[in-house]
């Protein structure tokens, strides 16, 4: 199998996370003059961040696979099981029970600092060097000018305010479009031959069932696994980091596969059908 060289794109994003301010292009299409910088970006809890009630996504939020508890700075797990908390229908873990009192009493404060860590830990993954909506640049003579914004735990990357308004308005397609790309660049090189969870060698249960967990393309044996794999994300993800570090992630595309009606998008997040493991 090939391997290849992960793309400067997380020595871009680094440069632009220390930045003050953040040059952004003026597009025909998408005019904007504000500049901002990775630390201020938007999230889902702000005021302006609201989805219009039309819009709203269903599916669930990604699964909270930071390391760390955003109050403490402890390992989740180093305190017993973390405890989940849902904000706003996007997941959260603490070390503790007394962490969240703390986290509430100050939420845009670590929302902020937890946005900045998911934003740094999932740029290696993110499968598009455009904008998921306009198709624009996200660098630009070597700068990047992403707006980078955590939509229920999940890094999205745009070229300007007026495609994260958009975006809001109607999550789901956009979501769909960048599964879509997510499966286009990882499938190929998948790095693993069995299922993260079980261990069970992909194709023993028939068609692998596929995620996107962060950005990731996570194959599993079987759909069961899948409730594994969201509760408790820590177990399973870091062998598939570890494998993908080993071999390489490859290059990002600059364009998002075209939508058709049966084309990734399914209701659910997975892709196949099959069961196993004998029950939930």
């Amino acid at each position: 199998m090939s391997r290849f060289r992960f793309t400067n794109m997380v020595a871009a994003f680094g440069a632009a996370v220390t930045a003050t301010t953040t040059a952004l292009a003026q597009h025909e299409e998408h005019r904007h003059t504000e500049q901002q910088t990775p630390q201020a970006q938007p999230h889902e809890h702000g005021e302006a961040a609201q989805p219009a009630p039309h819009g709203q996504s269903q599916r669930p939020s990604d699964p909270y696979a930071l390391t760390t508890c955003p109050v403490s700075g402890k390992r989740l797990g180093s305190m017993g099981d973390p405890v989940v908390k849902v904000y706003d229908g996007r997941e959260v873990r603490f070390c503790c029970e007394g962490c969240i009192g703390r986290f509430e009493a100050a939420k845009d404060e670590y929302w902020k600092k937890v946005d900045e860590q998911i934003a740094k830990e999932q740029t290696p993954y993110y499968p598009l060097t455009t904008c998921v909506l306009s198709g624009e640049p996200l660098v630009e003579n070597g700068e990047d000018i992403a707006i980078n914004f955590v939509y229920r735990n999940r890094l999205m990357r745009f070229c300007c305010r007026g495609c994260v308004k958009d975006f809001l308005k109607d999550p789901e397609p956009t979501l769909k479009k960048l599964d879509a790309t997510v499966f286009q660049q990882q499938q190929e090189h998948y790095p693993l031959q069995t299922c993260v969870v079980s261990g069970e060698a992909l194709g023993s249960m028939g068609e692998p069932y596929e995620v996107v967990i962060g950005n990731r393309l996570v194959r599993l044996c079987c759909k069961t696994c899948e409730k594994k794999l969201r509760t408790t994300p820590l177990e399973y993800l870091p062998a598939l980091d570890e494998a993908w570090r080993h071999q390489g992630m490859p290059k990002p595309t600059d364009t998002a596969p075209e939508l058709g009606h049966d084309d990734h998008g399914h209701d659910d997040v997975g892709h196949g059908d099959h069961d196993g493991h004998g029950g939930s």
